[in-house]
């Protein structure tokens, strides 16, 4: 496994910024999965809380960013960043109610079930301590422009 990526590389490689790029690093990856890493569901200024709590829902942006440094890894150095859309998420189970009164830093992890070069099927993960807290599949679409829409 390639070393650990920090907040600074996902800052430069990911669409989300400042206090909306959730995670902290990434812990380890290959052409099928990633594992990253989170502290920020403890923060009190997290971009997701509402009503002074993160709700556990809000675990599948943190996946999505997993998977979106999942793709940013196995881009072509030389080649443009394509955006990515999370087009359905399937078969989410909640765990518990909320994020963010979890102690535990979270463990973030999204592997590749399936793909072309526009749309690609997760499997998503986020669990701390050992404990799975929820869990799912996304769908991602690249380039939805090039998808087509029909007349």
């Amino acid at each position: 496994m390639p070393m650990p990526l920090d907040h600074a590389w996902l800052l430069a490689h990911l669409p989300h910024q400042g206090s909306m790029c959730l995670l902290e690093a990434v812990a380890e990856w290959d052409g099928q999965r990633i594992r990253c890493t989170a502290t920020s569901h403890r923060d009190a200024d997290n971009p997701l809380r509402a009503h002074d709590r993160l709700g556990t829902a809000c675990g599948i942006e943190y996946a999505a960013q997993a998977m979106a440094a999942h793709g940013a890894l196995l881009a072509a150095a030389d080649s443009a960043p394509r955006a990515g859309y999370l087009a359905s998420v399937r078969s989410v189970e909640l765990h518990v109610a909320r994020l963010d009164d979890i102690a535990a830093d979270l463990e973030v992890e999204a592997e590749r079930l399936s793909g072309d070069d526009n749309t690609i099927l997760y499997g998503f993960r986020v669990s701390a301590a050992g404990r799975e807290l929820l869990s799912g599949r996304a769908a991602v679409v690249l380039d939805a422009d090039k998808l087509g829409v029909p007349t």
